[in-house]
């Protein structure tokens, strides 16, 4: 009879505890593992993918390349726009 107190006791403060600890744990805890990344459009109505890599995205691509921390720089070209993406390293903001 005594060991059936012990166990219900323990299960009670166990229940009642992990109840505590589910709603004092902050939603934010779940850690952030994209990457650093800012994506950067440029637009050039009525030009051709080649004039737009040339002329916009290529110049663009080299001078983001020699900001601090860039991992890699990826860029695609098309009719009048492009995109550029580019990924930081971890520790930077």
């Amino acid at each position: 009879m005594i060991n059936r107190f012990i166990v219900v006791a323990l299960y009670v403060g166990l229940a009642g505890w992990g109840w505590w600890a589910f709603g004092a744990t902050p939603i934010d805890a779940i850690p952030d593992l994209s990457d650093n990344q800012v994506i950067v459009f440029t637009d050039w109505p009525g030009h051709s993918p080649q004039e737009v890599e040339d002329q916009v995205t290529y110049p663009l691509t080299v001078n983001l390349q020699g900001l601090a921390g860039v991992r890699v720089v990826r860029s695609q070209s098309a009719f009048g726009f492009s995109m550029i993406y580019v990924v930081f390293d971890d520790n930077v903001d």
